[in-house]
């Protein structure tokens, strides 16, 4: 399967990094503007830079410009977001907080940043 499918892992490298970009920017969005959803946006101030932050990096990484620098800051956010708000009463396992999408994200962008934008980026255009 790797001689078949490994030929297009750039390819499959970039899919996963726009694919997560556009859902993290999804994930600013319901918080900043209630959409998509039917829950009104955040109150919250700190949610509100959540939100911001979210969204901006998020398009940043989907469209792969300065993207480690983006990617960095997204894991950053994911990593304060589980320990202050899923494991803030101590339970510090994923599967019991409902944390397993923040840690996921997490480790993604922080492979991400270490990576780079890959293929069908504007990082990779503007290195030609």
């Amino acid at each position: 399967m790797k001689t078949i499918l490994g030929r297009y892992a750039p390819q499959f490298f970039a899919l996963l990094r726009v694919v997560a970009g556009a859902m993290f920017a999804m994930h600013g969005t319901q918080k900043l503007f209630g959409w998509p959803g039917d829950q009104p946006p955040v109150g919250m101030p700190l949610m509100k830079v959540a939100g911001g932050i979210e969204l901006v990096t998020g398009v940043l990484i989907a469209i792969g410009f300065l993207t480690g620098i983006a990617a960095f800051i997204a894991s950053g956010e994911m990593a304060a977001a589980f320990f202050m708000g899923h494991a803030k009463d101590g339970v510090v396992n994923p599967l019991l907080n409902h944390g397993e999408l923040a840690v996921l994200y997490c480790f993604l962008f922080l492979f991400i940043a270490a990576h780079g934008a890959g293929a069908w980026s504007v990082d990779a255009s503007r290195r030609r």
